[in-house]
Order: structure tokens, then sequence, then C-alpha cells
């Protein structure tokens, strides 16, 4: 095997009450379905036959080097607080150190149990594979802070759902995989000593300008306050933002029951789990504020001085919503051509997007034609886009190049739910083509090709996608 993976492995010289050291489960004929070349190569992974590569991230062939765990976190799942979760069907081969110097773990999804799964069988099946590889590749194209898409591989071996499906594992890379539940879990359980070395572990892996637990606080919420108005920006609906999926680092994680706005809906719910709608669209930011207040809440147990610390993690806590706002009106305020949007902007921003909800029309394409004159198309009436048009173009004659900013801030296609569920299907009847046609399309999200027009089409009414699984 000439696979060579340099790997430097942090987390693993932390304590054992963070993880179990944990082997992948090996599968009877693993073949690579796709590899992330460029991304190997800032991984500093060298290429290797794809009979390798398909050992190699099956789990079947454990790499020199590597040290590979499950990471043991907690978490509160729609509210409620689970004291014991971890990763059940995730084992962390190890971490790398890229060519830009940034620490990146390198972990395999779906590779088998683990003592965290909860009597889960540790697979994945093949749609949420392709699913993650898709929306996670397509995010980073349009620079939102995400885990990426490493390799995925058919195990060949099925999986027991609904159905009987084909079993897949998926290679995920991320800045780390800490998450408010890693610290939860030591918080719930009083080891204030195992708490404090992931603050100081954290600290210097992700914020080493951070002071303490109340820094790595302050620079988390601001992370996370950057992020949420990023995804809606495109339109993106995470679908299951439990504490357990939030990221210390700021990036998209764990692309379950997740999917995009067609029609703009801010009350949509995509996750066929989100029964109350908790995690809508619109309600994004205030489960991000939550999640950091239970942040806030697990770092406070290290703190000797309790009062002091609750007092100021509370003024951190309470100063994101102006921070969500402040990210949220920049961002619209680019898609809609102005380069400095103010406060007194945000009424003509909200009126554009009452009209949209109102008249059904549809967020990706309506931003997109903003400036080539045919986001009228997109409302049933298009009068009611015609009467902000006027204010919007006063607006805009203070601006300079208007056009070239909505252009690159309003992506083209996005992966829309039903062209999802269509590459999914051909997968099954083991036609890739589908799959790698929007892989291709999304790498290049604001750019027009007329090869890849159909995934700029919106659903027709019975092509409709109403709900997303988690696919565990």
């Amino acid at each position: 095997m000439t696979l060579h993976i340099p790997f430097d492995n942090s987390y693993a010289r932390l304590p054992d009450a963070f993880y179990t050291a944990q082997n992948p489960t090996q599968v009877s004929e693993p073949s690579l379905i796709a590899f992330n070349d460029v991304l190997a190569t800032e991984l500093r992974i060298s290429r290797d036959s794809d009979a390798d590569l398909a050992s190699t991230f099956s789990g079947n062939t454990v790499p020199d080097g590597a040290a590979p765990l499950a990471q043991l976190y907690a978490g509160h799942q729609f509210g409620n607080y689970n004291p014991q979760l971890g990763d059940g069907r995730a084992v962390l081969l190890g971490e790398v150190v890229n060519t830009q110097g940034q620490r990146c773990d390198i972990q395999l999804k779906g590779s088998g149990p683990t003592p965290y799964s909860r009597m889960g069988d540790g697979r994945a099946w093949l749609g949420p594979v392709l699913r993650e590889y898709i929306v996670s590749e397509a995010m980073h194209a349009m620079g939102i802070p995400t885990t990426r898409a490493l390799a995925a591989v058919k195990t060949g071996e099925p999986v027991y759902r609904e159905s009987v499906l084909p079993g897949a594992v998926l290679t995920r890379v991320a800045s780390s995989h800490i998450r408010v539940g890693t610290f939860q879990v030591f918080a719930h359980r009083g080891q204030t000593k195992e708490l404090k070395e992931l603050t100081e572990y954290t600290i210097a892996r992700h914020y080493p300008d951070a002071d303490g637990p109340m820094g790595l606080l302050r620079a988390v919420v601001a992370a996370q306050a950057k992020l949420i108005p990023k995804w809606m920006s495109v339109g993106f609906i995470h679908g299951v933002m439990n504490t357990d999926n939030c990221t210390i680092s700021g990036e998209t994680i764990d692309y379950g029951p997740c999917a995009f706005l067609d029609t703009y809906q801010p009350d949509k719910v995509f996750s066929s789990i989100d029964q109350m709608g908790r995690y809508a669209f619109g309600n994004q930011p205030r489960i991000a504020v939550w999640n950091m207040a239970q942040f806030a809440t697990a770092l406070i147990q290290q703190m000797h001085d309790q009062d002091a610390a609750i007092a100021e993690a509370t003024k951190i806590v309470h100063a994101m919503p102006d921070q969500i706002e402040a990210h949220w009106l920049a961002e619209f305020g680019h898609k809609i051509g102005l380069q400095n949007a103010s406060v007194e902007d945000l009424p003509l921003i909200e009126d554009l997007l009452a009209r949209m909800a109102a008249h059904q029309a549809d967020f990706t394409n309506t931003f997109r034609a903003l400036h080539t004159g045919t986001a009228r198309d997109q409302f049933t009436d298009p009068t009611a886009f015609d009467a902000w048009d006027k204010t919007w173009t006063a607006r805009l004659s203070a601006e300079n190049d208007a056009d070239a900013r909505m252009a690159s801030t309003n992506p083209v296609l996005i992966p829309r739910n039903h062209q999802i569920e269509h590459l999914i299907q051909a997968a099954l009847a083991d036609d890739l083509k589908p799959f790698f046609d929007m892989l291709d399309a999304v790498q290049n999200p604001f750019s027009r090709d007329v090869a890849h027009h159909n995934l700029t089409v919106a659903p027709l009414s019975n092509e409709v996608v109403p709900a997303t699984f988690c696919g565990t």
C-alpha cells in the first residue's frame, strides 16, 4: 500500500475520558465512488489506486500513523438534554496539518458501531452519503464555513432501514469535531478537570488569542453569529441544530435532513423529525443564541467565581442577536447590491422578502435575477416586485459596482432538494452521472453554465420534496 497520510493526532493524546479507541468495522466489498483530489492535495495526502483508496476510506485498512477513536459528547436534542451521545457511527482516523498550516480531522462516517451507538448498526446508506458530499462541497464553494467531503465509498453490504439499501461510508474533514456537546458532557458530570483540559485544548487549537473560558465563549459566539447569516443568505436550512451538531470552530456540520429553500418561506421546515418547527428557516438565529447559552452554562462550571462568570457570560450571549443582525444585514445588503448596508436599508430588504413570501418567489432565482432585470418573473404577481423595484433602483443610484457585487454574492444554483433526490435514485440504479454532474456544477456556484442549466430550475409542483430524513 502506497497511500500516505501525514497524521499528527493531538486529540488522541488527550486522556481516555475524551474518547474510546475504536477501529472501523471492515466491510465485504469496498468500491470507490468519489475522491476529492483537490482537498487531498491540501491535506498532503498522496493519490493511490482506487482499490487502495476504497480499502482505506471504507475502514478496511487502517493507515500508518492513524489513531482511530470515537469521540464522547452529550447534547440537547430538540431542547431535551441527552447526557451521553458520542460518535455512534463514526471513527476519527486522526489529524493532519494541511498546506496552510491548519489542523484538520479526518473522520469516517458510517464505519460501524462504537460504544456510543445506542443499539444502532453504526452504518450509513448511500443516499445520505451522497447528499452530504454534494451539500458540504456546495457550501464550501459558496464561501460558507463547513466540513468537507474527502471520499465516498460503497461497502458492498446492505443497510437495513425502512427497506434494504446499499451501504456507504463518507470521509469527512473538519477543523475539528469538538462540539458544544463535548463541553456539556463533562460539565453535566461534574468532571471539572476534564472540562478545564478541554477548554485549554480548544483554545490552543482554534482560538489561541482567547483569554480563558469567557474569551473562548466570546470567540465561539462571534463565529456562530457570522455563520448563521451566511446560511440564511443562501436559503439553507440545517434541520437539526442540536447542541451536539454545533461546532466550536464555527463550521457547518452534520448534513442530515438539511435542505435549501425553493420558494421563500421563513417558517419552512424540511426535517421529518422537527414536528414543532423548532429548527425552521427563520428560527435559526434564535436557536444559535440558545445553543451559545448552553455552551456558556457548561463553561461556567469550571470557573472559581461563578457569579462573576454568569454575569460576564450573560452579557456575551445577550450581545449575540445584535451581532447576528449586523452580519445578516451585511449579507443581504450585498445580495441586493449594497456595499455597506445600514439599518436604514433594513426595511428595503425586509420588504423584498415579505413580497417574495407573499408571491411564492423562488429564493435563489429571485436574488440572482436582480441584476439581469428578470426578477419580477419569479413572482405570481409581477407588479408586487415592480412596486419594490422603484425604491431599490433609487437606492442603487448611490452604489458603485452593484451588478458585480450581486453576481459574486448570489449563486446561480444550489443543490436543490428534488435534484438531490433524483441523483440518489439514479445512484441506487448504479447511475452516478447525475451525482457527478451536480458535483461539477456546485463547485462553481456563481458561474452560469449552459450544461448545468437544468440544475437552476425550481421544482414543478409534482417534483417538490416536502420532507427530508436524517438517514441514520
